[in-house]
């Protein structure tokens, strides 16, 4: 029987590595051969669900056969995938509540680090295809200024809209009153 100490390290180990592949996989995957889903990301589309969400089944899947895997065979192998299933949940309350507003409620992040989630995710979304796309963790985010300019590097200038997008006031930097 592992310990709550060694269990609790590698769930939080497995959260921090998972943002790492989850940067990895929507980069090289998402915006690369696996487009055909991840573009009804990038567009306006009806209803609750988008052919982007298959995404969630087919990552749940490892956490799944881990967490089987560790709870008949090796308790190691249960928590790592008790830690990918803790990052899907992170994700989901992260990148689809507070992000994307997909929830009955919304909320508008004050706490700076939320805050800049959400505005380095909506600058992501700032552009519209595969290519020239900044910011594809979703835990954590490069400053708002460090993404806007690479932003401007990648298509070479002002972007107009995609300096703040829809004219999204989370993606004004002047301090508040």
């Amino acid at each position: 029987m592992i310990n709550f100490l060694i269990a609790a390290t590698v769930v939080i180990a497995t959260v921090a590595v998972m943002e790492l592949v989850a940067n990895l996989t929507h980069r090289y995957i998402m915006h690369g051969w696996g487009w055909g889903w991840h573009e009804s990301h990038h567009v306006e589309t009806e209803g609750t669900f988008e052919t982007n969400d298959l995404y969630a089944v087919v990552f749940a899947l490892p956490s799944i056969f881990l967490i089987w895997l560790g709870s008949t065979y090796n308790s190691l192998v249960l928590w790592i995938g008790v830690g990918m299933a803790a990052y899907g949940l992170l994700y989901f309350v992260v990148h689809d509540g507070l992000v994307h507003q997909r929830w009955p409620f919304r909320h508008v992040p004050r706490n700076p680090y939320l805050k800049r989630l959400v505005q380095a995710h909506r600058l992501h979304h700032a552009v519209h295809t595969k290519e020239g796309c900044v910011s594809f963790g979703f835990l954590y985010a490069s400053s708002v200024a460090e993404l806007m300019a690479r932003l401007r590097q990648l298509h070479g200038g002002p972007l107009g809209a995609a300096e703040r997008p829809s004219g999204d006031p989370l993606l004004d930097e002047r301090p508040r009153p």
